[in-house]
């Protein structure tokens, strides 16, 4: 190992002394970085995916680029045979090049850290994915070198050495890709899967480090260095020789194993979740749920072995969540997994659940044919059962099986029930709310108006909603609705503070709406003013056309509210998308929780003022502060009256909002849960995998230091360390070199 370390040294030191490796650095980091931040600040979100995105790519290049000379040019210059003459091995040697490379590397990728480090300090973004995105990266890195060093001990040529090892980094990157899979049949291309960069290497990226992924990465490291230590030892035997045979079949030996091991390497368990909320680990509420049960759930996978690549994807983490579940649950959880196919008997039983095949295409004799699979989830419980048909999506999966469960094994349905009348939205203009809530509550309507209404008599867990009136709600309709939350009831109230003129779109009309009284005696104000965010808006499309496309504008009357508190409703969430949002006041802090805030550089503007896009929206420094849009009311101690949650605005439930922003209807469902008091679900729902927002308010000097700091300032840094090592090792060689010629 000595022996290794001094070779590492030399090799490490070796790389900086060559003008070669400083371009290479400058070139990786000026390319991560400017995609990084085109994307972030366009975007605005706090993620560095645009740089991991890239990151196999770009190492595809790069990595063969710095290993090409390291045993290529030992050989082309013959001082390989003088190393082989000191006291260190083969293995010592390439161990040593491969750990002074692998440094090297991992120096240029470290340009990237105070990128990540400012997107830190200036964004709520989550810790534990970027230190996983930076262990995946040194684990590809290795992988990358152990390659160039395998090609480079291959050749004299150090551009063949960069073509082989590049040409197979690409291989390797490209066999995981549904253009090269979608012509292969299924067998082949899940072993291709499995033996793909790009699968492990985004899974870590996610968050996850996954024993299958460490596995991956270590063997195909180590197999390519084995192979490079080979064909460098096979130089000094004879063919004939013993020792050659045995190298051989010691070669044929390891990549056997290489490929047993991640070919079969799907059985292996075992994963480190490193985000920041444990978005890929069982919640507390699941675990709760499971570990209630007091008899038996079964949930049955129906899943093909022939399904298109993509899916075979995914279904690794379906299996890895019922795995999750199963041992939660302290064995009242059975979990089975059936192919279909070919089984009679159990295509009838998947059929008797509403479970059929699903229609894809495949790429057979350079024609698409189309194929029948299976892909969906059953969960039974007695005479009771839950279908989903196909699983699409994964990331919300864990909280549709485990409602699932709830309903099932619970008793009790609450009841949402909408106020009508008064220009409110009821259910049927909040569709995607049934798909959120259907399965858990009932979901109804209520009449408030008139004389003729009865009092609102809801049970124990229910929920009144109040969705947005337009009109002002009648004496009557108030004292109803006071009344019921007096007695207990608890209600979800949406503020909407203006109509749009249907003769002039550009002019509002201000809604008066009656329940402000109502708010009030609960320490809530609405201003009737729309806030105007400067800093977290949304864009919106002007309706002109350039030659890219449609032109947007900056929409500060759309703002993209933020986290107010770590509420149960919005814990875990980041953003909120409103339209014409109403600021809200809280006038009794002691009971008001604020759930959703602008940021500082929000403005009020007053509801009769011009809504077009194309005006001048700065304001002065001293009119720009943070404004609650949303907030939760709880009960004085002593008081019966029940909990209220109000947003100032009531069309960020409509279905377009939602489809943009899926946040908007965990949000709704989350509240919902929170006033029938049934907290177990929520933090379930609310794992948010979705990017921090990058909101820099009126600060506009630290935006352009964090991007032109490490955009021009860390290819700057390197250029500079290399001028100054590089004269500075001219200047030594020179006056050594002039110390000889005086003697």
């Amino acid at each position: 190992m000595k022996g290794s370390l001094t070779v590492a040294r030399r090799e490490l030191r070796s790389s900086f002394d060559q003008p070669t490796a400083y371009v290479l650095a400058v070139a990786f980091l000026g390319v991560s970085l400017f995609f990084a931040f085109r994307d972030m600040y366009a975007t605005q979100t706090a993620s560095l995916r645009s740089i991991f995105g890239l990151l196999p790519w770009i190492f595809a290049f790069l990595v063969p680029a710095v290993t090409m000379r390291a045993v290529a040019e030992e050989r082309r210059g013959r001082t390989m045979e003088w190393l082989l003459a000191q006291p260190v091995s083969e293995a010592d040697i390439l161990i040593g090049k491969f750990l002074g490379n692998w440094a090297f590397v991992l120096v240029a990728l470290a340009g990237t850290l105070p990128t990540a480090i400012g997107v830190l300090l200036v964004s709520d973004a989550d810790p534990g994915i970027m230190v996983a995105q930076y262990v995946g990266a040194a684990f590809l890195a290795a992988q990358f070198v152990a390659l160039g060093l395998l090609a480079s001990a291959l050749t004299r040529n150090q551009i063949v050495a960069w073509i082989v090892a590049a040409t197979i980094a690409f291989v390797l990157i490209l066999v995981g890709q549904p253009v090269v899979q979608i012509g292969l049949p299924t067998l082949i291309s899940g072993w291709l899967e499995r033996l793909s960069v790009i699968s492990h290497f985004d899974n870590v990226a996610r968050g996850v480090i996954d024993l299958r992924d460490l596995v991956y990465f270590a063997t195909t490291s180590a197999f390519f260095l084995v192979l490079a230590i080979g064909v460098v030892s096979r130089d000094r035997l004879s063919p004939s020789r013993a020792e050659a045979r045995r190298l051989r079949l010691g070669v044929w030996v390891v990549t056997g194993l290489v490929l047993t091991v991640n070919l079969l390497g799907s059985h292996i368990r075992g994963r480190i979740d490193l985000t920041a909320d444990s978005l890929y680990t069982l919640s507390d509420g699941t675990r709760q749920v499971l570990g209630d049960l007091d008899d038996i759930v079964q949930i049955k996978l129906y899943a093909s072995d022939e399904l298109p690549p993509e899916i075979q994807i995914q279904l690794r983490d379906v299996r890895d969540l019922l795995s999750d579940m199963r041992s939660a649950a302290g064995g009242n959880l059975v979990v089975s997994e059936i192919d279909p196919e070919g089984d009679e008997e159990a295509e009838a039983e998947a059929a008797g659940y509403g479970v059929y095949p699903v229609q894809f295409n495949v790429l057979r004799d350079d024609e698409y044919v189309e194929r029948r699979g299976y892909y969906g989830l059953v969960a039974l419980y007695a005479d009771d059962s839950e279908i989903l048909q196909v699983v699409r999506r994964t990331d919300d999966l864990e909280f549709r099986l485990v409602s699932s469960i709830d309903r099932m094994t619970g008793t009790d349905r609450g009841e949402v029930a909408f106020a009508s009348g008064f220009g409110m939205k009821g259910a049927a203009e909040v569709p995607l709310l049934s798909t959120g809530l259907g399965d858990r509550y009932e979901i109804t309507s209520i009449e408030i108006a008139g004389d003729s209404a009865p009092p609102i008599e809801l049970g124990e867990g229910d929920v009144l909603v109040l969705g947005g009136p337009t009109q002002p709600l009648d004496s009557l309709a108030v004292e109803r609705v006071r009344a019921f939350m007096n007695a207990g009831g608890s209600a979800l109230i949406f503020v909407e503070p203006i109509l749009l003129n249907p003769q002039n779109p550009t002019q509002a009309i201000p809604v008066f709406s009656g329940i402000e009284g109502l708010l009030a005696d609960r320490g809530v104000r609405t201003t009737g003013q729309l806030v105007a965010d400067l800093a977290s808006h949304s864009n919106v499309d002007t309706g002109r056309r350039s030659f890219f496309g449609p032109v947007v504008s900056p929409y500060p009357l759309w703002p993209i509210a933020m986290r107010g508190s770590d509420h149960a409703t919005v814990s875990e969430l980041e953003r909120l998308s409103l339209r014409w949002a109403t600021a809200l006041e809280a006038e009794d802090s002691a009971r008001i929780t604020p759930l959703w805030v602008t940021s500082e550089a929000a403005g009020l503007k007053g509801p009769m003022e011009p809504l077009v896009p194309q005006q001048d929206w700065t304001r002065p420094r001293e009119e720009l502060e943070t404004h609650m849009v949303g907030l939760a009311v709880l009960p004085l101690e002593g008081e019966s009256e029940g909990r209220l949650v109000v947003v100032g605005d009531a069309t960020f439930v409509e279905e377009a909002d939602v489809q943009a922003n899926p946040t908007n209807l965990i949000f709704l469902a989350n509240a919902i849960d929170w006033l029938a008091q049934d907290d177990v679900l929520i933090n379930i729902r609310s794992k948010n995998r979705e990017p921090a927002p990058l909101v820099f308010e009126d600060d506009d000097a630290t935006k352009e230091l964090l991007k032109w700091g490490n955009l021009a300032g860390m290819p700057l840094l390197f250029i500079a360390i290399g001028a100054i090592r590089i004269t500075g090792r001219r200047k030594r060689a020179m006056a050594r070199w002039e110390e000889e010629e005086k003697k």
